[in-house]
């Protein structure tokens, strides 16, 4: 096996002037070819998922790393009219979009290698696994969760990110006679296609609410409910204004549970689990902002949201409508033998919660009246033709 330690034409240069962007955008123009891309990104560090390095290899030209983050509107000048409209191959895609789609950058082809792993049936699908088994190559791994934030960058580091795009090409090509010589090609263009048309119309981060937090479903009380707008609400202040990560200021399981135990003294709140309790200062600011909450008007205090009444629990579903939750496993189990058969997950076969929403409509929600109705459900649920015409059949067979 072969040892992949560094890019074959050495570490590209990195490229972080409005000059340096012209002169990428012409050479890459110069390519033949689809653009094999990935980003590097520092979430679990800065406010936001925006792209901090840019790699981008075509055949004639080779690889370029670009540094985006002091020219944006340059970069997207320079890079747009040359990327966009463009053959793509990404390896896990919808990971890398949004933050070249915040950048300007849209595909007008995508081929995501590593959703063409799963729907090859490999067993590991990330992208060193996938090298080393097509091609006997081992490639040099291991900073994907650094601070790609920090200048200047590592020279192994980017040795690293170089070295993410150095055998993309070969790897799309591959899959592509694979996934063909299983008559899968079809059904993997279907979903690069849904994937493609999922991201193109975005231009920046979604905006984020208090509501939104995971675990936030489970405060019930409006002092709670105030407690946790008015901490989220501070949190999302100090991270844009110092650009930092939500979960280095307060962790969001650690919110919840502040808002949630209430704590009045500052011992109690230094005694929630998670809670940076050796930093005075931190356990005295929090503190203000709980006692500012709970000392506002009450009638300010927000209110449980009950979402709408969709399907029922699995549990309540078994339990008063037996019969139509005996359909839905069995309807569950075939597509998991079809699974077998395909040699794809069930989850790419179809989305959990779309075979349990078609199950209730076409058994107890009686939304569904004729099988001819099943294709139309699918499709409404954002099903691709290739999963409706795999699963449609047992539907109707199971469910009517």
């Amino acid at each position: 096996m072969t040892a992949l330690t560094t890019p074959r034409e050495g570490i590209p240069r990195v490229l972080s002037t409005p000059a340096d962007f012209t002169a990428a955008a012409s050479a890459l123009a110069s390519g033949q070819g689809p653009l094999a891309i990935d980003t590097e990104r520092a979430s679990g560090f800065r406010y936001d998922d925006r792209a901090f390095l840019v790699q981008i290899r075509r055949r004639d030209v080779g690889t370029f790393l670009l540094d985006p983050e002091g020219a944006r509107p340059e970069f997207t000048a320079a890079l747009a009219p040359v990327l966009n409209g463009q053959d793509w191959i990404i390896h896990a895609a919808p990971s890398d979009l949004p933050s070249l789609a915040w950048l300007g950058l849209y595909p007008g082809t995508l081929f995501d290698t590593e959703l063409a792993g799963r729907l090859a049936g490999f067993d590991h699908v990330n992208l060193a696994a996938m090298i080393e088994m097509l091609f006997d190559v081992h490639l040099a791994k291991g900073h994907g969760a650094e601070d790609w934030s920090q200048r200047p960058l590592p020279a192994d580091w980017l040795a690293y990110a170089a070295l993410d795009v150095e055998l993309l090409l070969e790897l799309g090509d591959t899959m592509a006679e694979i996934l063909d010589g299983q008559g899968k090609l079809d059904w993997a263009s279907q979903e690069f296609e849904y994937i493609r048309r999922g991201h193109a119309s975005i231009t920046g981060p979604t905006e984020s609410t208090w509501r939104a937090m995971k675990g936030v479903s489970s405060l019930t009380r409006p002092e709670q409910l105030a407690v946790a707008r008015e901490l989220w609400m501070t949190r999302e202040s100090i991270a844009v204004a110092d650009d930092r990560a939500v979960s280095r200021i307060l962790p969001t399981k650690v919110l919840i549970e502040v808002a949630r135990t209430l704590p009045r003294t500052s011992r109690d709140l230094a005694r929630v689990k998670g809670f940076p309790a050796r930093r005075r200062s931190a356990v005295r600011f929090w503190g203000e902002v709980i006692d500012r909450a709970l000392g506002s008007d009450p009638r300010t205090w927000p209110k449980r949201e009950r979402p709408p009444r969709g399907l029922p629990s699995r549990q309540a579903w078994a339990n008063e409508y037996p019969e139509s939750y005996e359909r839905f496993s069995t309807a569950r189990e075939l597509i998991d033998d079809l699974s077998a058969e395909v040699e794809i997950p069930t989850e790419n076969i179809l989305r959990p919660a779309t075979l349990r929403a078609v199950a209730w409509a076409a058994t107890a929600g009686r939304e569904v009246r004729s099988t001819l109705e099943v294709p139309d459900l699918l499709r409404a649920h954002e099903a691709r033709d290739w999963q409706i015409e795999l699963t449609a059949p047992i539907l109707t067979e199971t469910l009517f």
